[in-house]
């Protein structure tokens, strides 16, 4: 197993950015308000931990493919992912469900477990965790990408408020859109000089 601390900043910076103005956030910072947090973040790390398990294994199968195709693949996949944060989106707008509180371990971490296991498939952030993972190397993807997508649901659960209110998202996501804009020409370049 080797890790590579590059690469491990790279998908924790790339997914906190594409992670920080999503539904999860706000499903956090809602199921927060109405359950207890610490119960809700570990509700969500699990549902996350079991998420980038199957993003790296499905980036372990893409990375053996010809370097070529993966680098091919990569750049689309983050083109796609800079469209999808720059062409702005309705996740901001997270409806309320009503003011029942959920206590107790288990209601808690199930609600939270589910609403992200259930909500994060096919999600842009796992699919960049399955690309990082076929070209940056399954431990270090899978170490960064974990890290920032819990980081991202503690920023919800403690300040959420205070993020909300004081970073536009617009502009979270227009960062991570540029930054992953930036990897899709990177890739590219590295398919034909490569």
């Amino acid at each position: 197993m080797h890790l590579d601390p590059l690469a491990i900043l790279t998908a924790f910076g790339l997914i906190f950015l594409a992670e920080l103005p999503d539904k999860t956030m706000f499903a956090s910072l809602a199921m927060g308000t109405r359950m207890r947090p610490l119960y809700v973040w570990i509700g969500t790390s699990t549902a996350f931990l079991a998420h980038v398990a199957i993003a790296v294994g499905a980036g372990s199968l893409l990375g053996l493919l010809p370097g070529w195709s993966v680098k091919l693949v990569s750049a689309l996949m983050f083109g796609f992912g800079a469209f999808m944060l720059l062409r702005g989106g309705g996740d901001d707008d997270e409806a309320d469900e009503g003011g029942r509180t959920v206590s107790g371990f288990w209601p808690v971490f199930s609600t939270a477990f589910m609403a992200v296991f259930i909500s994060e498939w096919g999600d842009l952030t796992q699919i960049t965790t399955a690309n990082l993972a076929a070209t940056n190397g399954t431990w270090s993807t899978a170490i960064g990408s974990f890290a920032a997508l819990t980081t991202v649901s503690a920023l919800a659960l403690i300040a959420g408020r205070f993020i909300a209110k004081r970073v536009p998202l617009k502009t979270v996501q227009r960062i991570g859109g540029v930054c992953m804009a930036g990897l899709a020409i990177w890739s590219l370049t590295e398919v034909f000089t490569g």
